[in-house]
């Protein structure tokens, strides 16, 4: 969940503790976990019941007899339960997978480009600052620029304070054109975004 990607089996043992098989069929057969064979390792994801599981555990009572390190976990994910309840916010929103220029610690030229121009769309588009504006408009604004590269921008102004990117709160008023614009961040299509300064 915390990687919020497909992991290899060797990599899942350098975050975590190794999954061995039985542990691992228990899983699939439970609906929470897919695995593709790839070689030479296979490719482990959650389901969305896996992340339904996983965020159900944040902010669960700790088991009965648990190690010292159990206990504090759950200390800690009752307290990261208690900032998404006081926030909004889910887990698709907290663990997202990050781009590849993020991982390589390169600069990303055209992004800090394209996030420019998303500045400067928004500006000619929303009301006042901090007022939300649909992505159909702001797509419709920025037709120059890639869906993946407008897509990738959002994504990372996601992370930047003062810029929000939310789903519309009344589902049943999402057009076709509303869907086919939203960025999807996590497991969450957004479909609105509001810009502070």
């Amino acid at each position: 969940m915390a990687e919020a990607r497909p992991v290899r089996n060797p990599e899942l043992a350098e975050l975590g503790p190794k999954l061995d098989k039985p542990n691992r069929d228990r899983l699939i057969e439970k609906g929470l976990l897919e695995v593709t064979a790839t070689r030479p390792a296979m490719v482990l994801e959650l389901t969305d019941r896996g992340w339904a599981t996983c965020a159900a555990i944040i902010g669960a009572d700790t088991p009965e007899r648990p190690s010292g390190q159990g206990r504090a976990l759950y200390t800690v994910l009752r307290a990261l339960r208690r900032h998404f309840d006081r926030n909004g916010l889910t887990p698709a929103e907290v663990f997202y997978q990050l781009d590849d220029n993020a991982l390589a610690g390169e600069p990303d030229v055209l992004g800090d480009q394209v996030e420019e121009k998303v500045r400067a769309a928004y500006v000619r588009l929303a009301a006042r600052a901090g007022g939300w504006v649909d992505l159909v408009r702001l797509r419709d604004e920025l037709s120059d620029v890639s869906r993946h590269d407008l897509d990738g921008a959002l994504t990372r102004m996601y992370r930047i304070p003062g810029v929000s990117l939310v789903p519309e709160e009344n589902q049943k008023t999402l057009t076709a054109k509303d869907h086919a614009a939203a960025v999807s961040i996590g497991d969450q299509a957004k479909h609105l975004i509001a810009i502070e300064d």
